[in-house]
């Protein structure tokens, strides 16, 4: 279905996540940190990218305005456990799709997700 990338330095999140997404047949990367995070862009080129807000190192934002510099077409849905308008208005000015909160309602995600691949496929047309 498709390729998503899932950022974030929680090992746990992202297994039970991936292990979600891949029942419903998209293809999953992981990463751990944001600079490995964004070489997998580079070289992978995810549809859509899961990046969690709050990481050590390279913050979700710091790798979301990276992403936005060479990447503009990458779907990219931020998810934090704070619920902080701030953030998210910050988020969202500099470029990213969605911003979700955790607890993560998977079906929910899933569904955005949908959403977000048909809306790139119209604007493509």
């Amino acid at each position: 279905m498709s390729k998503i990338l899932i950022v974030d330095d929680n090992v746990n999140a992202c297994y039970l996540l991936k292990s979600f997404l891949e029942e419903m047949n998209h293809e999953i990367i992981v990463s751990h940190n944001g600079s490995d995070a964004l070489e997998k862009v580079r070289n992978l080129k995810p549809d859509i990218m899961l990046l969690d807000i709050i990481m050590e190192g390279m913050s979700g934002i710091e790798v979301l305005k990276n992403v936005r510099l060479f990447d503009k077409s990458i779907i990219i849905i931020m998810v934090s456990a704070l619920i902080d308008d701030e953030i998210r208005q910050e988020a969202l000015e500099n470029g990213a799709n969605e911003y979700i909160t955790k607890p993560i309602d998977y079906y929910h995600l899933h569904k955005s997700i949908l959403v977000d691949l048909i809306s790139q496929n119209k604007e493509e047309e």
